[in-house]
């Protein structure tokens, strides 16, 4: 039988989703298959919101159809009917068509827009018993007091034990920020026994409370007519525009949704102009009312208006329908909204322990991982020992998105080289906020006068002069190396602007490789649909001798462990064993022979053996054909490809035939990390990078303790 949980709530606007994507993000990590399942959904004339949001930020392999039961309609058309077993017989049904196909189905409750809460809470505690679903109980601390909130959530407990309903957790989301868990757990216990589950206090966010001004246009229909590109914009607070321009700016204040009719164009010019100034507060959109629109010759004004101007969309109905309607929006998290998904598992991972969750109900250990698992493994080692990486493209719009995913999942700290200006100016015309991130110039920063003396230190047997330092140290890539190596940052990523040699060129001229090893390599992380591969060396060396292969087989060993992967390391070869001769064979012989020895030397706990074909490597088939009894044959995790050209073409061939995540080059040997981005990289390969160069850093502090 499947393992499984039922979230549910204890009434709507809840923030469900936040803990629906914690959870799942969680579960992805530590399960091959997961399904998603609502047992009910809302009436609607659209897709149930969460259903889309689940299947296309993780990607499951479900039809939506399989996603869910029933409407709440047709639940409530059963139950009054007297047919109440029938429904729970419509739902098992289309639940145990997922269970023999998946490892844990984690279903959610319903959302409490029906007029009858009561029967809600009745309906999902039933539903959970009889799918035997252990429960995460949601109960919200939007516009209660402390008192309210202890009272509404023993309730809801007590409700669920006396139907014999096993409680994984309370999670009691959207609270005041001045109520603490510490707070809260002092009231509890002072009017209630000590439950024996943990209790987890989310503060309300604003960021996820409150509605973009995508949300607002698809709620009121409205027809979109300029700053397509910036709808994430947050809306923090309404406000109608009725009083002349000059009082009426008075009152903006940051996030503002500006709302007037279509024929106030001095409202309309002076919210422009008041969004370039920097005397005025950032408004998030404006909203055209009574159908009415701009002139040509205002339209014209406004389409040359530099800088991207703010959202402006029109709806007909009068302004004062408009804000009736707009008091009813509950922002949702929407599929594509990297921003708010990012903060929605920041929060998560930042107010419940994780670990301590998911020992409550995660009762099967992975047999496989897959690149989701890995992944989240990366965001997750990552975020527990924040480290500050260096990136030097600031100009460069997928380096900022990435940037601020990074910041709201907490994964590292971050330094961003450019023209400060230019920097931020970029990030505010692409919706993004950089506020806490450190952001360098070069040739203004007061590292720039010691960096070129170090740099002239460091290469004065190469004939350095001053001029030449300065050029350099003013180019943001050598500047960010520098700041590696001279300890203002742990780590850099660069590359999605700059070719490799640029990148990689000033972190092999002073960073240098590691003591014991003469060669800098890279590996791939090569993430297959059901493991995770490391390949190397794919990127840097064309055509390393036996002692460079070893040291390259030994540090893909060293950066496979680093990242969870068991080191199993196969020296490649068009031979496998002692079937074929040859001098490119016996080098990979020497390779492995040298390898060995130092595995010997330094005591390292890795397997190694050569030479070996690739496919006597990795299918245990032919393993035990060719070389049957080998540790490593049939079980390779580690590939040490004999040269260049062989691993980078097999990394190409296995990414595009496997559909494969080819993650890198992952450079190491290097004293501190340095990774390189190719440049048609995404921005989840971002993002990714920063993660593993984060990882990289902190496990050389520690080897180094």
């Amino acid at each position: 039988m499947a393992n499984n949980l039922y979230i549910t709530a204890t009434e709507e606007r809840s923030g469900k989703s936040v803990i629906v994507l914690g959870i799942m993000q969680m579960l992805t990590k530590e399960v091959h298959r997961v399904a998603f399942f609502r047992p009910i959904i809302s009436d609607t004339e659209t897709e149930d919101h969460d259903i889309s949001l689940v299947l296309e930020y993780f990607k499951l392999e479900m039809t939506y159809d399989e996603c869910y039961g029933c409407t709440l309609s047709e639940a409530y058309e059963l139950i009054n009917a007297g047919r109440e077993d029938d429904l729970h017989d419509l739902i098992l049904k289309k639940y145990k068509a997922l269970e023999d196909s998946y490892d844990f189905i984690l279903c959610e409750g319903t959302d409490f827009r029906g007029q009858e809460t009561t029967f809600e809470s009745e309906i999902n505690s039933d539903i959970a018993a009889n799918l035997g679903a252990p429960v995460v109980l949601i109960s919200s601390g939007r516009k209660k007091s402390l008192k309210q909130m202890v009272r509404q959530t023993q309730i809801s407990i007590d409700s669920h034990n006396e139907k014999g309903i096993s409680l994984v957790a309370c999670i009691i989301n959207r609270v005041p920020n001045e109520i603490t868990p510490k707070l809260f757990e002092e009231a509890r216990e002072q009017n209630h026994p000590r439950e024996d589950i943990p209790f987890y206090v989310i503060p309300e966010n604003p960021e996820l409370a409150n509605p973009t001004v995508g949300d607002v246009g698809r709620w009121l229909n409205a027809a979109i007519m300029y700053g397509k590109k910036n709808m994430n914009a947050l809306v923090k607070n309404y406000l109608v525009a009725a009083m002349r321009t000059e009082n009426f700016l008075d009152y903006l204040e940051q996030g503002s949704l500006v709302i007037t009719p279509g024929d106030r164009i001095d409202i309309i010019l002076g919210t422009l102009a008041a969004k370039t100034s920097t005397a005025y507060p950032e408004v998030s959109g404006i909203i055209l009312t009574g159908g009415l629109v701009p002139s040509s010759s205002v339209r014209k004004l406004i389409e040359g208006w530099e800088g991207a101007p703010v959202p402006i969309m029109s709806v007909k109905g009068h302004t004062f329908q408009v804000i009736q309607l707009l008091n009813e929006l509950y922002g949702h998290i929407e599929p594509g909204d990297s921003q708010r998904i990012a903060t929605a598992l920041g929060e998560f991972s930042k107010y419940v322990k994780v670990n301590e969750l998911g020992e409550r109900f995660v009762r099967a250990a992975p047999t496989r991982i897959t690149p989701k698992m890995f992944e989240y493994a990366l965001m997750e080692r990552a975020a527990e020992n924040r480290q500050r990486i260096v990136l030097p493209e600031g100009t460069c719009e997928r380096i900022l998105k990435a940037a601020d995913i990074l910041l709201r999942r907490g994964v590292a700290e971050l330094t961003i080289l450019g023209r400060e200006e230019q920097v931020r100016a970029k990030a505010q015309a692409c919706g993004l906020d950089l506020m806490w991130v450190e952001v360098i110039d070069p040739q203004k920063s007061s590292l720039l006068e010691p960096f070129i003396s170090e740099y002239l230190e460091l290469r004065k047997h190469k004939g350095m002069i001053e001029d030449i330092a300065r050029d350099r140290m003013s180019d943001t890539t050598y500047f960010g190396t520098m700041m590696v190596h001279k300890g203002y940052a742990d780590g850099m990523v660069s590359g999605a602007m700059n070719t490799t040699a640029h990148t990689v060129r000033p972190a092999f001229e002073f960073i240098k490789a590691k003591p014991g090893f003469t060669i800098v390599s890279s590996v791939f992380l090569m993430c297959l649909k059901d493991r995770i591969l490391v390949y190397g060396d794919c990127a840097i060396n064309p055509n390393p001798n036996a002692q460079q292969l070893a040291e390259i087989a030994l540090s893909s060993a060293e950066t496979a462990r680093t990242f969870g992967i068991e080191p199993r390391v196969a020296m490649l070869s068009y031979s496998t064993g002692a079937s074929g001769t040859g001098e490119d064979v016996e080098r990979i012989v020497e390779a492995t022979r040298i390898a060995q020895q130092m595995i010997i030397e330094r005591n390292l706990d890795v397997v190694l053996e050569g030479p070996l074909q690739y496919d006597a490597a990795i299918d245990p088939e032919v393993a035990r054909t060719k070389l049957p009894g080998s540790k490593v044959a049939g079980r390779a995790t580690v590939f040490t490809f004999p040269d260049l050209n062989t691993g980078n073409n097999t990394y190409k061939a296995v990414q595009r035939a496997a559909n494969a995540v080819a993650i890198g080059p992952v450079l190491q040997g290097l004293n501190k990390p340095v990774n390189d981005l190719s440049r048609g990289c995404t921005v989840d390969d971002i993002v990714n990078t920063v993660a593993i160069t984060a990882i990289q850093a902190h496990a050389e502090k520690e080897a180094k303790k």
